[in-house]
């Protein structure tokens, strides 16, 4: 059985869905969403970073705008009652298979709840990363939701209560 890069696991899972989506390769690694954007000449707001956040032994992995914060009530709401935290690196790299940095939102290592906030809405086109930090893959806000099967949700704001 050969195992595949993270890379390639991208490629082969999007290639189901859209074979014309090619994730776009970097000289340099892009390990925050403004070297993201500085590199592919768009806002910040248009990468889509992938957090991963648990409560207790409880995993949820939540997609927003580069230029949002994800608000920690939405994460409790996700998840139920306990503290949330962002995943350590080697939760993270465990969970979905990626390092952090090049976290994909689909083709994770284990299934668990994708929360898509609706602030990369107003954008044509979002860029997620595709498995390793100097990759980037150009996708619309629809193949976004459909490849993640994630719900959508209001994630840089508090719920109403």
């Amino acid at each position: 059985m050969t195992v595949m890069s993270p890379l390639e696991k991208v490629k082969a899972f999007v290639q189901q869905y859209d074979p014309a989506i090619e994730p776009i390769l970097f000289e340099q690694p892009l390990p925050t969403s403004e070297a993201a954007a500085e590199a592919l000449g768009c806002e910040v707001g248009q990468i889509a970073k992938s957090i991963l956040f648990r409560v207790g032994d409880q995993f949820a992995l939540f997609v927003a705008a580069g230029d949002v914060r994800i608000h920690p009530k939405q994460v409790k709401a996700a998840l139920g009652s306990g503290k949330a935290k962002m995943a350590s690196p080697e939760e993270v790299e465990k969970v979905t298979g990626y390092r952090v940095g090049a976290v994909c939102p689909f083709a994770l290592q284990e299934e668990v709840p994708v929360y898509v906030d609706t602030s990369l809405r107003r954008f044509p086109v979002v860029h997620t990363a595709a498995g390793v930090a100097e990759s980037m893959l150009p996708v619309t806000y629809e193949a976004l939701l459909a490849m993640t099967k994630a719900v959508e949700i209001d994630a840089a704001n508090a719920p109403a209560s």
